[in-house]
């Protein structure tokens, strides 16, 4: 099978591709055929070496894919052969992510992916879904799971509307009742979060941002989901509502986070971080099946028409696609293993 490796952490020049030995699939796994592979920031961080030293000799990138089940090993339903998944935290543990033409997997991270939905849909999902998910799952007055119905009455603030968990985060508030605020830069990106499904959005750059979005929600925000902690920190605190939190899942800019302790305290402000990494298995499962029942009720579609465009590369040219998601392309860079 065609493969992508790294030998060493490095730039994206350190990606190759190469023939490798199909994997067989173990108990409790399942071996996918690879349509389409997702990159995310934290593939390339990973590849980078600036999270974590690398933990293996060989190392095939990316979390996040989709493709139809093609083995299965003991213990796992031979029922699965021939079922459209998608696939999240592939590389967790494991050397071998989805840039390649076959991956194996533990079966419960193979999900199925309903007829009606594209693999690049698929692809999209994992560590942008799950993220959202999980920011809005952690509030002291909010629900735990995620279903129609579940934020009604709630305000949700997506920061970073145009980004690929933004994206996510806006779908889902929505689908699950919430009023969805989303702050953003521009008009261009005003527009792929309202197509997203943005209730109102407000660029954080003109005007009294804190104003307008108090006066969409008199009351404050309940959840904030947070991309950039430090440049935003002022203006979450000043929308949010009393026990609301802030679920920050990056902090882009670098900025350092400053708390005024006292007025956290009279808020009672929950910080909530996250990373899916050690997020334990009961969320990433809980978000797993959420993420596919919203998947099946059509809520998550994905392309420009719905506020996310696809950057797609072929499997030799996925250096490329790194450098396309280090260098802040807007949308969701996918990599098509199977032409």
């Amino acid at each position: 099978m065609k493969a992508i490796i790294y030998r060493d952490n490095g730039g994206p020049d350190v990606l190759e591709l190469v023939d490798r030995a199909t994997p067989e699939p173990g108990p409790g796994e399942v071996r996918v055929r690879l349509h389409v592979s997702g990159v995310n920031p934290t593939d390339w961080k990973t590849r980078s070496g600036a999270t974590n030293p690398k933990q293996f000799p060989e190392v095939t990138p990316h979390l996040d894919g989709a493709g139809v089940i093609d083995a299965v090993g003991e213990g796992v339903d031979a029922g699965r052969v021939g079922q459209r998944v998608w696939l999240f935290m592939a590389t967790a543990g494991r050397p071998t992510g989805t840039a390649a033409e076959f991956t194996v997997v533990d079966a419960e991270r193979a999900v199925p992916l309903p007829e009606q939905a594209g693999f690049e849909l698929g692809a999209s999902l994992g560590v942008p879904a799950l993220t959202a998910h999980r920011a809005l799952t952690v509030a002291e007055d909010g629900p735990d799971r995620l279903r129609p119905g579940a934020l009604d009455g709630k305000v949700v603030l997506a920061a970073g509307g145009a980004g690929a968990v933004g994206h996510a985060v806006i779908q889902l508030a929505r689908w699950a009742g919430a009023t969805v605020i989303s702050t953003i830069s521009g008009p261009e990106k005003a527009r792929l979060a309202t197509a997203a499904g943005a209730h109102h959005v407000v660029n954080y750059r003109e005007g009294d941002p804190a104003a307008v979005i108090r006066g969409i929600a008199p009351d404050g925000v309940d959840i904030v989901a947070e991309v950039a902690l430090g440049a935003n920190l002022a203006l979450d605190l000043a929308v949010l509502r009393t026990r609301g939190v802030i679920a920050t899942y990056a902090n882009d800019g670098g900025k350092p986070v400053q708390l005024d302790v006292r007025q956290n305290m009279m808020l009672n402000t929950r910080f909530q971080f996250l990373v899916l990494y050690t997020l334990g298995s009961r969320a990433l499962t809980a978000g797993a099946e959420d993420v596919a029942a919203a998947v099946a009720d059509g809520a998550l579609p994905v392309g420009e028409e719905h506020g996310l465009p696809l950057v797609r590369f072929p499997l030799e040219r996925t250096a490329d696609a790194h450098r396309a998601v280090e260098d802040g392309t807007v949308g969701k860079v996918l990599v098509d293993v199977t032409p």
